[in-house]
């Protein structure tokens, strides 16, 4: 057993027994009352999940066991100095709950590199069977779905494995599959986008160094910006779709690949991950109507104010939780500010940022009219030469695998049952309401 394995069991053991005893002795102590709306808005603020790898506070933004984007930034190791945190520093924090010194770092990044050569050729068959106009979503996915052959915990499990060892084999999948997506993400943006000419892993670089040299950036600029990039998508507390449905499905003791592929299928949705290509779409049709990649504040304002008074919505902006600017959107802003002062894209966000809050406001209908990550997230992947599209939830993916993977450790180290919500039908919400109509 690896340290790092021995040190999860060293600490998740009491925390398991925690979890029984509250489960035992305090199953009947009531923590929320539920509203009607909560219930028929898509149960928002209804705490029904426990998670431990991070929290959404609505005031202050997503917090990484108790660290906020801003300390990741200081406190988590680097290649270099001036560069920016590695994701493997952010798996170790969110699995262990503490910050992982370079050699930590170091281990989780070997262990990926020797894990993802051991990929199963009928996952890229899987790939090359579907047509190249598949959304790269639909060739993920696939390629995830078969990788689940080589499923530890289903082995496990059918082997007849003690309960309170399930973390054991969920461990092992969770580290093999996590190694693995970011070769499958770029042989998907190789195949479709340039002609199947792939580029081979180098053992040598870190898991999102990899990611952009298979993808064909092979500039430390790149690698610094998809290590950012990898780091502040990984997770978003446990209620939002692609953490929740993959806990979900995991709750039923599906394999990690089964269980992280329903969550994908959720980032799938334009509410969700697909949001930050339709914020690209708007971008690219203002700069279109307008006739220029350079429009006055002004312009944008107007352009804006018309899709708003069109019965539509401004891509990027809102969040269901948040009541500020996404401090997601605010570190990549001040990497674009560093690094890219001067693209076209970077100073178009920078002019929308300026004035869609403001006419958010005035509709009196958002409660929050601030700028989410999506806001940005592609634009700066665009100004970088990554340009597809449709890719950008493919790397949204890569990167979410982290926190909803670790958190489903977690979940077998608890030991939770299945989930199973009760539901009602119509008539007895009109009862409730003494709604006679």
């Amino acid at each position: 057993m690896d340290y790092i394995k021995e040190k999860l069991i060293t600490i998740g053991r009491p925390k398991a027994e925690i979890v029984k005893k509250l489960q035992k002795e305090h199953g009947d102590k009531v923590v929320q009352e539920v509203t009607m709306g909560q219930v028929l808005s898509g149960m928002k603020g209804v705490v029904s999940l426990l998670t431990c790898t991070s929290k959404l506070d609505p005031d202050e933004g997503i917090r990484f066991r108790g660290y906020s984007i801003p300390e990741l930034r200081e406190k988590l190791p680097k290649l270099h100095e001036d560069g920016e945190p590695l994701p493997e520093g952010l798996f170790y924090l969110m699995l262990l709950g503490e910050l992982p010194t370079t050699e930590d770092v170091n281990f989780i990044s070997e262990s990926w590199a020797r894990r993802a050569q051991n990929i199963p050729q009928h996952a890229f068959d899987v790939i090359n069977a579907l047509p190249k106009s598949a959304h790269p979503m639909i060739q993920f996915n696939s390629a995830i779905l078969a990788m689940s052959t080589e499923s530890h915990f289903r082995r496990a499990y059918l082997a007849g494995a003690d309960k309170k060892d399930y973390w054991d084999p969920m461990y092992e999948g969770v580290m093999d599959l996590i190694s693995r997506l970011p070769i499958i993400a770029a042989y998907i943006y190789r195949r479709v986008f340039y002609d199947e000419k792939h580029i081979e892993m180098d053992p040598s670089l870190d898991w999102a160094g990899n990611l952009a040299h298979m993808m064909g950036y092979d500039s430390e600029e790149v690698r610094r910006m998809m290590r950012l990039y990898m780091v502040i998508h990984a997770d978003h507390e446990g209620g939002n779709v692609s953490a929740h449905a993959t806990h979900l499905v995991g709750s039923a003791l599906s394999n990690p690949y089964y269980s992280f592929s329903a969550g994908m299928n959720g980032l799938a949705g334009p509410l969700h991950g697909m949001a930050n290509q339709n914020v690209m779409h708007w971008l690219q049709r203002l700069m279109d109507e307008l006739g220029t990649h350079d429009p006055s504040t002004e312009q944008v304002r107007e352009y804006a104010k018309a899709t708003l008074d069109s019965g539509r919505v401004i891509p990027g902006y809102g969040h269901a939780v948040l009541r500020k600017t996404d401090p997601r959107f605010a570190v990549q802003l001040d990497f674009a500010n560093k690094y890219l002062p001067e693209a076209t894209l970077i100073k178009l966000v920078k002019k929308v940022y300026d004035v869609v809050p403001g006419l958010l406001e005035e509709t009196g209908k958002v409660k929050n009219p601030w700028p989410n990550v999506d806001a940005i997230s592609g634009s700066l992947l665009s100004s970088y030469g990554i340009t597809e599209y449709p890719v950008y939830t493919m790397l949204f993916g890569v990167s979410r695998a982290l926190g909803v993977l670790t958190q489903l450790i977690w979940d077998r180290l608890y030991g939770l049952p299945i989930e199973r919500p009760k539901s009602q039908n119509l008539d007895w919400f009109k009862e409730k309401a003494g709604f006679n109509h």
